[in-house]
């Protein structure tokens, strides 16, 4: 057995509640460097520090780290025991308690042991720790002085406040943000720069005081690698093996501006095309041999540095719904990457529109974004799924904000790619009529009050307020894109010029018309920057307003068109329905 190890990656915050936190750590590259590696086991090791900055010896824990998730794994401290208990003594130990609103301390570590077995599925807890000293026996080694802390890293995090019995009236504040090209040679740095002003902007350290109130997490929603980093047409570049996309993930999550912010900051993530290949769609799958593969080694790599530090399916909020409501909605037989949460009682569907969307040759009617429709209710598809939260956040929020997180864009279209011209050609929700129709008549139908879509991807950010005639008129919904972190090719897409403005703006017309006659959809967008670039939003329940601020890369504030065309540096404040 080796002694402890600094992670090769992480610590990183992931989902957080009022009461726990997923932690992350990958543990390190060297066991991988030796002949030895399949012959070894790697162990998660947690402590949480006190007030007086030492880990106390019963407050540190064993974790397993998975030799299928790269030799990764999760602790979610508040709800998870060290492994290895007998069933007895869980029912006498209890998880670490965590306080709402409170910031905790935690260092993180792992070791290795020999252990013949090639995966998880064959060695019980049990097995395992019968090869460890108590966890206790680590608290030297993660009490190392200042200057010797090799064996370890840290993380600070604030657990979220305790949620409201009912509708909120609790502001909240998130940063969003997507597509981090990784930058080539001397340009990495520049890839990096702007996770140093967005952990300032989020924990509002070395800001005036009163200035902003710290955020709650940031959404991060898509393409934070890019495995193909030219073109999926360019080989030079293009991942296709294990190895490729660890190094991607590596390069992305190690450099430093991005490991601190990951480290101190909640992060909610989803995926976009680049974690797999340029405008990836599920028909490729069948096309060749070599798609199936490099489809299987990119969501291994996915679930291993994304997926795993998020919620689960059993965070879903269906599990809090009566007895006999949703009972087919409490089953979920497979794995699936879309999941959804609540922060300060305002709901979050975090939505999978890349690994389930069908795109077929010969027709947009065949064109599924979320999935292929569910033929039985018992069997409910994505697209179900979120439709059933739409109404029950309807009847249960009242009309607190509803966030749709999309890392396709559901609005603005392309000039090129509305609807009625081009839209088969459009990445974004465009091309996917069927499925926008679906959403939209659902809210409509039940009159679902401030609905907002959260997306990135199009190296462009921007906000669209969307309009209804017919059933849905007075509604008020909106959509807020934030994208790049960096895009050094801003010459090469993402144009504001690119999209549409106004749909009723006869140069550009693109209206919606939802089936069934209830009316029609139109839009206006404005705040386009191609700057690199964050967001920052604010939900005011006093104002009933969403406050939505672009940030560069330096932090400054971004100089963008208001929707009254006033042009400056203040925030846009989106009037909503009033909640609270």
């Amino acid at each position: 057995m080796s002694t402890l190890r600094k992670p090769a990656l992480g610590p990183i915050v992931g989902h957080t509640t009022h009461k726990s936190c997923r932690l992350w750590i990958s543990a390190s590259e060297a066991l991988d460097d030796k002949n030895s590696a399949q012959d070894r086991r790697t162990i998660g090791i947690i402590g949480i520090v006190g007030k007086n900055g030492k880990v106390k010896p019963p407050d540190i824990f064993y974790f397993r780290l998975h030799r299928e998730y790269d030799r990764s794994g999760t602790f979610n401290l508040g709800a998870d025991v060290s492994i290895g208990m007998a069933a007895s003594e869980e029912l006498k130990v209890q998880p670490y308690r965590l306080e709402p609103a409170t910031t905790y301390w935690v260092r993180m570590a792992s070791l290795s042991l020999d252990d013949a077995y090639p995966d998880d599925s064959n060695v019980d807890d049990a097995s395992i720790i019968s090869k460890l000293p108590p966890p206790k026996a680590w608290a030297d080694k993660l009490n190392l002085p200042r200057g010797l802390e090799d064996a370890f890293s840290e993380a600070i995090f604030t657990t979220q406040p305790a949620p409201p019995d009912s509708v909120s009236v609790m502001p909240l504040s998130f940063l969003l943000g997507s597509c981090r090209y990784p930058g080539l040679l001397w340009k990495r740095k520049e890839a990096d720069r702007i996770f140093g002003p967005m952990l300032k902007e989020a924990l509002q350290e070395h800001l005036p005081e009163g200035a902003r109130r710290p955020v709650n997490f940031t959404l991060m929603v898509g393409d934070q690698i890019y495995a193909d980093m030219f073109n999926r047409l360019v080989p030079i570049g293009l991942a296709d093996t294990y190895e490729e996309f660890q190094e991607r993930y590596h390069t992305a999550f190690g450099s430093r501006n991005m490991r601190a912010f990951l480290s101190r900051v909640p992060t909610y993530m989803i995926l976009d095309d680049h974690e797999i290949e340029d405008n990836w769609t599920q028909d490729r799958l069948h096309q060749s041999r070599k798609n199936r593969s490099l489809f299987n080694v990119a969501i291994g790599a996915y679930m291993s540095y994304q997926w795993s530090h998020g919620p689960r399916f059993k965070d879903s909020y269906v599990h809090s719904l009566p007895a006999g409501e949703g009972e087919f909605l409490k089953r979920m037989q497979t794995l699936n990457l879309f999941y959804d949460f609540s922060c300060s009682g305002y709901p979050f569907f975090v939505l999978d529109t890349r690994t389930q969307r069908y795109k077929q040759e010969d027709g947009l009617d065949d064109n599924h974004l979320l999935g292929k429709p569910a033929l039985h209710e018992a069997e409910p598809s994505q697209l179900n799924r979120l439709c059933a939260w739409l109404r029950h956040m309807g009847q249960m929020r009242n009309n607190a904000p509803k966030f749709i997180v999309t890392s396709s864009v559901f609005l603005p279209n392309g000039v090129d790619e509305r609807e009625g011209k081009n839209p088969g050609d459009s990445d974004s929700w465009a091309a996917f009529p069927k499925t926008r129709d679906a959403v939209l008549k659902t809210i409509v139908e039940n009159r679902i009050e401030n609905v907002v879509f959260l997306s990135g991807d199009i190296h462009c950010s921007c906000i669209s307020k969307l309009e209804f005639s017919g059933k849905g008129e007075g509604l008020t919904a909106y959509s807020i894109v934030s994208s790049a972190f960096y895009w050094p090719f801003s010459f090469a897409d993402g144009d504001p010029a690119g999209y549409v403005h106004d749909s009723q703006d006869i140069r550009t017309r693109d209206e919606f018309e939802l089936s069934g006659g209830l009316g029609k959809m139109n839009y206006k967008a404005w705040a386009f920057t191609q700057d690199d670039n964050f967001c920052r939003i604010d939900v005011e329940p006093g104002t009933a307003e969403l406050v939505v601020q672009m940030f560069d890369w330096d932090g400054a504030p971004v100089e963008t068109r208001k929707q009254n065309d006033a042009y400056n540096h203040l925030p846009e404040r989106l009037k909503l329905a009033r909640w609270a």
